[in-house]
């Protein structure tokens, strides 16, 4: 079972829709546990004060490097250490399998500018980041983060290969889907689909999945296309 703790100031978002569908079911038979930790929790005055105007001046407030540093001290114990932030590296499918390798996670999640640059360096943060955008706090993005790591956790998802055969996870993006009907509002599935020969219906996805993401995502179409190259 992985065991997760998230440092926040507002534990009372989690699970959130972490709680649903097959996280959410996963949670409950046990697969993963779910500790939600209130930095406030740690503030030395009546007032559960967490952050303070940055020094040299600036817009904002950053959050106290001794109100965190103990929330941490209290609670991590072995795992990785992650901290959200824009400045992280990027999340990836490769990112997602590694830490659903752990057996434990303690997530940082800071609101405000920021958090005190000490803490960084103190701790072995795995700095990550969702995206090039910015959030309200940390904990959208933990969401995010865990329901990528949890669905790829051994038993939560019933059939192993849907894993396989989606976006990024062999460098391309994932082919089209069809269902029934087979007609409707004058389209229709692929003849090829129904075809039942399976190896010209992988060479179809195959081919789909190429093309796919060579239009709309030229990078990841480099990427593997070099690593084909040997």
């Amino acid at each position: 079972m992985m065991k997760v703790k998230v440092l926040t100031l507002y534990p009372e978002m989690f699970p959130g829709f972490l709680g649903f569908s097959l996280t959410g079911k996963a949670l409950a038979e046990g697969k993963w546990s779910l500790e939600a930790v209130n930095i406030r929790d740690y503030a030395t005055d009546k007032y559960g004060s967490v952050d303070d105007t940055p020094c040299g001046g600036g817009a904002g407030m950053v959050m106290r490097a001794d109100i965190l540093g103990a929330a941490i001290d209290a609670n991590y114990q072995k795992g990785k250490l992650i901290y959200m932030t824009p400045k992280g590296k990027p999340l990836s499918q490769e990112k997602l399998h590694e830490l659903a390798k752990e057996e434990s996670l303690t997530i940082v999640c800071n609101r405000f500018e920021g958090v005190d640059e000490r803490v960084l360096e103190e701790y072995a943060f795995d700095e990550i980041s969702i995206g090039d955008y910015i959030l309200t706090g940390g904990e959208q993005a933990a969401m995010i983060m865990l329901d990528g790591v949890v669905r790829l956790l051994d038993g939560v998802l019933g059939n192993k290969d849907s894993v396989a055969s989606e976006s990024f996870e062999n460098g391309l993006l994932e082919y089209p889907q069809y269902t029934r009907p087979i007609k409707w509002k004058g389209r229709e599935v692929p003849e090829i689909l129904l075809s039942g020969h399976h190896q010209n219906i992988k060479d179809w996805q195959q081919e789909q999945s190429l093309n796919i993401t060579k239009q709309r995502r030229p990078d990841l179409f480099k990427k593997y296309i070099d690593s084909k190259k040997g």
